[in-house]
């Protein structure tokens, strides 16, 4: 093969092979020389080639590393020894041609393999479908035409373990990795772990699998990929862990069993069915707690601070991930984390305002203070504390007021705050006349949102979120299946949830028990006003004589009004090429009134009420 000497076991094969060739000779008739005494000297020679082939199995090199890693015994690595060899040089397959008398036969065949070693050796019966070579993945025996004539060969991924290269297999199924040991490495060869976090699953399971390091894949779907697994981990030597969110079928059981050879670890979210494991010893390991403590993100992150959002484990990997194609931004990272699960079912606001942007009371502006902080401090109180998460795991939040008091605001500025995006979520989209569709699509929106840490923003939340009613047919029915069910995925969801109600007494009770803040947003009074005034004409706006006073004191309409007003002024003062004045946030002020179906009384325009009808009148008519 041009790499310098031979090794023992590829001098032990050719020697076999060699005594082969004699007697195929002997048998044939073929002259000249004493062919008896050739094959007496042959296996005279094998005896010592034998020893030290054995003799080199504890070493390094890669071919003893595959013996002991699929547990071969003396015999099934010495007929591993000749398919590798085969294998690996066109001469021997040339001269096993001749001697199996066919070109179509290169490789061994069962009958000429079931001839190489006597019959206390085992030969063929190490390539048979339960021995440890089939079983391991490295030997492909075909499964067509006469048992006497099918080849045995060396699976290829082993060929080239053999060469040197350790190139992953092609076949195994997508999104297998590599996971280096982590010591302490345990004992056990089959261990269940089951727990929320990902990442807490493997670090649980390196603690107490024999396994030194863990191919980590699907529950592979394909005979193909099993095979690839199997000897994947045999030939580098690790242990397997199957990602299985379900229930392990049979052919994920009867893999396991026949592999035992290899440790193998079952990762879980939720415990599997006893019926479905394996019958082999198990050991199962609950890893509970997924969230990332302050030693994970200052091992991210640097710094003693306290970490600055409450994720798992696996979450922070990804982080770890996008903040290096973000220039360090950790933020942007965990905002990262769920915008390719939830863009195409939530519309994401990207915060660009703060608390300088919302006017509201003391005590409100107090309670969204205490929701942030309530937030990042999540993990203090529940995890280093012990506080029970209670009556949720997640920060569900209930924003309650008229329309246009500022709760959207409020949900973009709370978001801003904790470094995370919000996502408003459209009713339209969620909300199916089709039994059962709704609760498919609110299962598609929090299962995106656990991906990473945001804000879910439920307005008009009553849709949704509203009272059970009696049941008097059908409907009634499944409308509170809909409630329960979002009952349900409101319990056991781990991010924040702000619901936005114009009135709270339509919200079910058992809601509002899940709430661990409500904070109501009243009309705003006059100085509220003069400051969202002040706030909805920016800088660089061109204005003239406003009189903000007057605004604020004469007109009682909340700050969503407020500021439709002022952009509709923006746009008159725009078109005519003036200044924003008086005149056209009046008019502005007519067309709010107009949509809300509000009627324009001479108390509240006061001066400018003449204004107003003057522009009525000369309205057409008709």
């Amino acid at each position: 093969m041009g790499r310098g000497p031979p090794e023992p076991w590829e001098s032990f094969a050719d020697e076999v092979l060699r005594q082969e060739m004699a007697a195929f000779s002997l048998a044939h008739g073929v002259p000249p020389g004493d062919l008896p005494g050739e094959v007496a000297v042959a296996r005279a020679r094998l005896e010592p080639l034998r020893v030290r082939f054995h003799a080199s199995l504890p070493e390094t090199s890669p071919f003893p590393g595959l013996v002991r890693h699929a547990r071969l015994s003396g015999a099934e690595a010495e007929v591993l020894a000749v398919l590798a060899a085969v294998e690996m040089d066109e001469r021997r397959q040339r001269l096993l041609a001749h001697v199996q008398d066919s070109i179509h036969l290169p490789r061994l065949t069962l009958s000429t393999l079931d001839r190489l070693f006597d019959a206390l050796h085992g030969g063929v019966r190490s390539v048979s479908p339960g021995s440890r070579l089939v079983r391991a993945a490295l030997v492909e025996v075909e499964q067509t035409g006469p048992w006497a004539t099918r080849m045995a060969s060396l699976a290829s991924r082993a060929v080239w373990a053999l060469a040197g290269d350790d190139s992953l297999d092609p076949d195994l199924p997508p999104g297998t990795e590599l996971v280096p040991p982590a010591p302490p490495g345990g004992t056990a060869d089959l261990v269940l772990v089951v727990g929320p976090d990902r990442a807490t699953r493997l670090a649980a399971a390196a603690g107490r699998s024999a396994g030194r390091g863990f191919l980590v894949c699907p529950v592979p779907d394909a005979a193909t990929s099993w095979d690839a697994v199997v000897r994947e981990a045999t030939v580098l030597g690790l242990g397997v862990m199957l990602e299985a969110p379900g229930e392990l079928g049979p052919v994920a059981r009867e893999r396991i069993e026949r592999a035992d050879h290899l440790a193998w670890v079952v990762s879980s979210p939720t415990e599997l069915a006893i019926e479905s494991l394996p019958r082999r010893p198990w050991t199962e390991v609950r890893a509970e707690d997924g969230v990332a403590t302050a030693s994970d993100w200052q091992r991210l992150v640097g710094g003693s601070a306290p970490p600055p959002h409450p994720v798992g484990r696996e979450q922070l990997r990804l982080v770890g991930l996008a903040a290096n194609a973000m220039g360090g931004d950790v933020d942007a990272a965990v905002r990262r984390l769920a915008s390719g699960h939830l863009d195409r079912m939530a519309t994401r606001v990207r915060p660009t305002r703060g608390w300088a942007d919302l006017v509201v009371p003391d005590d409100q502006r107090g309670q969204l203070e205490e929701l942030v902080s309530r937030y990042r401090h999540r993990s203090r109180v529940h995890g280093e504390w012990g506080f029970a998460p209670f009556p949720s795991p997640g920060l569900v939040a209930l924003f309650s007021g008229l329309s246009g008091t500022g709760k959207t605001l409020a949900a973009e500025i709370v978001a801003g705050q904790l470094g995370l995006d919000l996502y408003k979520i459209d009713l339209s989209s969620v909300v199916s006349k089709y039994i059962g569709e709704t609760e498919k699509n609110l299962e598609r929106i929090f299962s995106g949102a656990a991906a990473g840490n945001l804000v879910l923003f439920f307005d008009e939340a009553d849709a949704l979120f509203g009272k059970r009613s009696e049941v008097g047919d059908a409907h009634d029915r499944y409308a509170n299946i809909e409630v329960a069910f979002l009952l349900q995925r409101l319990e056991a969801y781990e991010g924040v949830v702000v619901m936005a109600t114009n009135l709270q007494r339509n919200m079910d009770q058992a809601f509002l028990r899940r709430i661990h803040v409500a904070v109501e947003f009243p009309m705003p009074d006059e100085d509220g006003r003069r400051a969202i005034w002040a706030l909805s004409f920016p800088p660089g706006a061109d204005t003239e004589d406003l009189d903000l006073d007057f605004l604020a004191r004469r007109f009682r309409i909340t700050g969503g009004s407020i500021r439709n007003a002022a952009l509709t002024a923006a746009f008159l003062a725009a078109e005519s090429g003036t200044p924003i004045t008086m005149e056209t946030v009046i008019l502005g002020l007519k067309r709010e009134f107009q949509k809300l179906g509000r009627l324009r009384t001479e108390v509240e325009f006061d001066r400018y009420f003449d204004l107003v009808r003057e522009e009525t009148d000369a309205a057409p008519v008709g």
